[in-house]
């Protein structure tokens, strides 16, 4: 049995099965790991959702961004527009089924046979890996229980903007939803700096990648993730960043992490967006 993670793929479901293809991937023994968005800005969203759900216990998926976006659109936020390829999904016959199955995927992978814990985007320096595992929980609750759609209409935000464990009601919720989903940079003093995009060379010190705090109690644990294209494939400090740019013209990663050293496989994509229009 092969156990694949796989970058963020954003609905280039064509690029997915190339890179299925080249690995052989066979789903009655192999196994796929996704750090997140499945959806948006890519040609084929609709696609994508639905051959990751087919899939059942035989993949694991997080939530990303995006996919969150999407739900918050399916519970009726209109905040910020759809989007071509989203409606897609939220047009489809089975679109009821396919929100509900990704209403109720984590935030948090942990495998601990595999020794691996896969996220979307990153963890505050002040997290262990069982409270970052407590905290996942809390979210994960509410978004597969009654009150989601109140969640969605108030998830959007960027405060607060430090860890306390004293957080409660949608303040708590919404820290921890940014940091699984959104988080790159964070400051010395471990505050998110969720504004922050690219590529971690050229920024002031003050602001550092997630991953290389050097009070990051997750230092010792093994975590995968996506998110953060510009930093390509890399592996440091104990993380693996998986989001390579299928997206932006860059490649689709699928990482092996049933063996040792996990090893990488790309597949070149050919670019669906011009990144220049989202900076």
């Amino acid at each position: 049995m092969a156990v694949y993670a796989i970058g963020d793929i954003q609905g280039c479901y064509g690029e997915l099965q190339a890179l299925l293809d080249s690995l052989q991937f066979d789903p009655a023994s192999d196994r796929l790991w996704f750090v997140g968005d499945l959806v948006n800005r890519g040609p084929r969203s609709l696609d994508t959702l639905r051959f990751v759900s087919s899939l059942g216990d035989r993949a694991i998926t997080v939530l990303g961004n995006h996919d969150l976006h999407l739900l918050a659109l399916a519970s009726g936020n209109k905040r910020f527009k759809d989007s071509d390829d989203l409606n897609q999904v939220l047009d489809a016959p089975d679109r009821d089924e396919l929100i509900h199955w990704l209403r109720h995927r984590p935030l948090m992978h942990h495998d601990k046979q595999l020794n691996f814990t896969m996220i979307h985007a990153g963890l505050p320096p002040q997290w262990d890996l069982t409270t970052a595992q407590a905290c996942a929980r809390e979210v994960e609750v509410v978004l597969r229980g009654p009150d989601y759609q109140d969640f969605f209409d108030r998830m959007y935000g960027n405060k607060p903007n430090r860890w306390d464990p004293e957080l409660t009601g949608m303040d708590r919720l919404r820290f921890i939803t940014n940091c699984f989903t959104r988080l790159r940079f964070v400051t010395k003093k471990g505050k998110l700096k969720l504004k922050l995009k690219g590529s971690p060379l050229g920024q002031k010190k003050k602001y550092i990648p997630w991953f290389a705090h050097p009070r990051r109690l997750t230092r010792n644990d093994r975590i995968l993730f996506g998110h953060w294209s510009t930093l390509g494939y890399q592996h440091t400090q104990n993380t693996w960043a998986l989001d390579t740019g299928c997206l932006w013209g860059g490649e689709l990663t699928a990482l092996r992490i049933d063996r040792s050293p996990p090893a990488p496989k790309q597949y070149q994509c050919e670019g669906q967006q011009d990144p220049t229009l989202f900076v």
